[in-house]
């Protein structure tokens, strides 16, 4: 990817003109024509690189300063930082002090169309759904042929077609699982003023998306073939794993078969578990990384922006915190509830390794005060030999974000085989030896083994596992313990020892901006 962005660093903008930026407050500058743009196989790269960077910057003019998205501040508008607020500030394992507007409807779970947050989210992935389906556009054969493109770097060009259409699954994928029944557009949608997305069913969505990655799987380079940071094809594997294994939430009928069938494909494809849990969201994470098949890069030099992981290193450090241990500066936003450091068998790491936290009040009596919740230490920009991240300012963040690793394919053929029984074609045997792989990485011995996996023990590894990752909402709603009070957290639904909430919650809104200027899109249920 450091390669790729040298083709696309300093490039502001193809031209776009796709009626549905309008609506979803979208406003792509104008700097640049098509023509001038792809021309040959380096032009497509500069645009690749822009698809690939729209989801790890927020504008074309550094950290601030023409930004992509419209109607929120730029700061907030990565998609990693509200990817990262809708999946985890909404659970029990995250908490923030700040008040911004509309931040403290995640954890009250009292959020609205109207939130601005959840708005912003919408519209980020929307806009990079636009720029792939530009470039999928102008990457047919027909436009290939205009411009006298052949041979090799025709094929090059057709693959990072598939990629853009990989990324643009993706994305569909965050609005299949967050938002339910979005707009949809393709490289097929007519351009102009007047067009207005048509709304696409939850259940068709999640077809869509699976035909999609199917289709694209012989495209993509093979598994570990590709540039660091781009899209192969472990990572339409894993999407489908991940897609699969919320099949009953997504479609209504559930697709364990599927789940197993493409976990295991990206488990057997040669990617490894790096030896210590602790240095996988370091500065240096991109050197010698065996387990990512996907990442989101960020380099402190190069693609600074104030969300990412420099919002997750930074926030989370605050009150009585060394912040020269986390290798960045103090933000005093971000902390856990009691639930998630309950889950560890000590505070400390001594036992499991996998818990990173600064103890704080264990109990949260103000959410507003970062003392109370512990603080989580996952994040740091210091290197593995302790050395700081790049930037000399020590303000932003040089660590790659693992969308897909090889610890979540263990875990999604561990439950697939476990929820879905022998209908899953899953073994059990082998579910538990993946289970306990991570538990022995975890305590450097056998002593967390366990020979029987059941579905709540799965869930609460999963937490242990992947916690600060963007999964806790998606889990704790295909586990039916979101929204009801079978389950509760601190200040879960706005109360202090938490309550039950509305079944409608397990979606958001689709955005009051959006609704309002689109009369073909309908509101989600009771909203």
């Amino acid at each position: 990817m450091n390669k790729l962005f040298k083709y696309g660093f300093g490039l502001t903008m193809m031209v776009l003109a796709l009626g549905s930026c309008k609506k979803l407050d979208v406003f792509p500058p104008r700097s640049v024509t098509s023509e001038q743009l792809y021309v040959d196989e380096a032009g497509y790269r500069s645009v690749l690189a822009k698809v690939y960077g729209s989801m790890a910057l927020t504008g074309n003019s550094g950290p601030a300063g023409s930004g992509d998205v419209a109607g929120i501040d730029e700061g907030t508008s990565d998609f990693l930082r509200l990817f990262w607020k809708a999946q985890e500030l909404s659970t029990d394992e995250a908490v923030v002090a700040w008040n911004d507007p509309g931040i403290q409807d995640f954890h009250n779970m009292n959020w609205s169309a109207n939130n601005p947050m959840l708005i912003g989210l919408y519209s980020r992935s929307f806009y990079v759904i636009t720029l792939c389906n530009e470039f999928i556009r102008e990457s047919s054969d027909d436009k290939l042929a205009s411009r006298n493109i052949t041979g090799t770097a025709a094929e090059s060009i057709r693959k990072m077609a598939a990629e853009a259409r990989f990324v643009r699954a993706y994305q569909y994928w965050v609005l299949l699982d967050l938002y339910g029944n979005p707009g949809f557009t393709d490289e097929n949608t007519a351009i102009g003023a007047s067009v207005r997305p048509e709304q696409i069913k939850r259940a068709d969505l999640y077809k869509y998306v699976e035909t999609e990655l199917l289709a694209i799987e012989p495209l993509l380079t093979a598994a570990k073939g590709n540039e660091y940071g781009r899209a192969d094809k472990a990572a339409a594997w894993a999407l489908l794993a991940r897609l699969y294994l919320n099949a009953g939430v997504y479609s209504g009928a559930t697709n364990y078969a599927g789940a197993v069938t493409y976990s295991k494909k990206v488990i057997d494809a040669g990617y490894t578990l790096v030896s210590d849990y602790r240095t996988l969201l370091l500065a240096d994470n991109n050197v010698g990384n065996t387990e990512s098949i996907w990442t989101l890069n960020y380099d402190g030099l190069k693609t600074k922006n104030y969300g990412g992981t420099t919002f997750l290193v930074n926030a989370s450090v605050g009150g009585n915190m060394d912040v020269s241990y986390s290798g960045l500066t103090n933000w005093a936003g971000i902390r856990s509830t009691k639930n998630l450091p309950l889950l560890f068998p000590d505070f400390t790491g001594t036992i499991d390794k996998r818990a990173q936290f600064f103890q704080s009040n264990l109990e949260i009596t103000k959410v507003s005060e970062f003392k109370d919740g512990f603080g989580v230490t996952k994040y740091r920009n210091r290197t593995k030999s302790g050395g700081f991240g790049q930037d000399p300012e020590k303000t932003f963040s040089d660590i790659d974000f693992p969308v897909f690793r090889l610890a979540e394919m263990y875990l999604i053929y561990a439950e697939a085989t476990t929820v879905g029984g022998a209908s899953s074609g899953g073994s059990n045997a082998q579910a538990v030896t993946y289970f306990n792989t991570l538990r022995q990485r975890a305590y450097g011995n056998t002593n967390g083994n366990i020979s029987i996996l059941t579905p709540g023990l799965i869930l609460d590894e999963r937490g242990r596992e992947l916690y600060w990752e963007g999964f806790r909402r998606s889990d704790l709603v295909r586990n039916n313990k979101f929204t009801d009070g079978t389950y509760l957290w601190p200040w879960k639904g706005g109360v202090q020892n938490g309550t039950a909430v509305s079944s409608h919650l397990r979606i958001y809104p689709l955005p009051a901006t959006e609704v309002g200027s689109n009369p073909n899109i309908k509101q989600n249920p009771n909203y």
